[in-house]
């Protein structure tokens, strides 16, 4: 039973039984995985903060043949979104980290996906202002999946910021300049989109609005 050690980004975690946990990431080289996080509910010690959504993580795991769970043996944090500035920060990143979820694959090799979701939990714990790099993180995950459309009907701030999502990174998203008006219009497009996609409307979106309303 041989032993992996990779780079990961922790997606969900759910119970198992009283003290385990599954816990859903995505590995930079082997995809997604879920595996049991031995007595992670009752203490800390073993995986701390590790296993908040969106964790950057160095994650140790056991794997046997035709077993749909592996077992982590560790996982230590190297970037958290336990350290962004504000709630509504902390709240996109799980947003971000459902979406991946939904759209990786088990075990299937994605490392654009995997990139895209370490740069944004980047710009989010350095205050990349969470509107703009949310509707960058969408565009991108939506073209990743080539599930976004080439004929949209857009105002020409809209489209201004979505070809300038094509040259910047997520933590300079900012310096496109795009207005509160500019982001709603997308966002609206977008969500349409995902909804399509998925059948359903994200369940953290529900959250997020409510961090609005706040």
């Amino acid at each position: 039973m041989p032993l992996y050690t990779a780079e990961a980004l922790v997606l969900r975690t759910y119970k198992l039984g009283e003290a385990d946990r599954i816990v859903v990431f995505l590995t930079r080289d082997r995809g997604k995985k879920r595996g049991v996080a031995p007595n992670a509910g009752k203490s800390r010690k073993r995986f701390g903060a590790a296993l908040e959504p969106l964790t950057e993580v160095r994650v140790a795991y056991f794997e046997k043949e035709r077993r749909e769970l592996v077992g982590l043996n560790y996982a230590e944090p190297v970037r958290s979104p336990l350290s962004a500035a504000s709630p509504e920060a902390l709240g996109y990143s799980h947003y971000f980290a459902e979406l991946i979820d939904e759209w990786a694959a088990d075990a299937d090799v994605d490392e654009r996906l995997f990139r895209l979701g370490t740069s944004s939990l980047e710009a989010l714990v350095t205050g990349t202002p969470v509107e703009a790099l949310a509707r960058y993180f969408e565009c991108w995950l939506l073209r990743l999946q080539g599930v976004y459309p080439a004929d949209l009907q857009l105002s020409s701030g809209a489209a201004m910021f979505l070809d300038g999502v094509r040259r910047v990174a997520p933590r300079d998203v900012d310096s496109l300049g795009a207005t509160s008006r500019v982001l709603r219009e997308i966002e609206l497009i977008h969500r349409k989109l995902i909804t399509m996609h998925l059948d359903r409307e994200p369940r953290s979106v529900r959250v997020l609005n409510e961090l609005r309303r706040s």
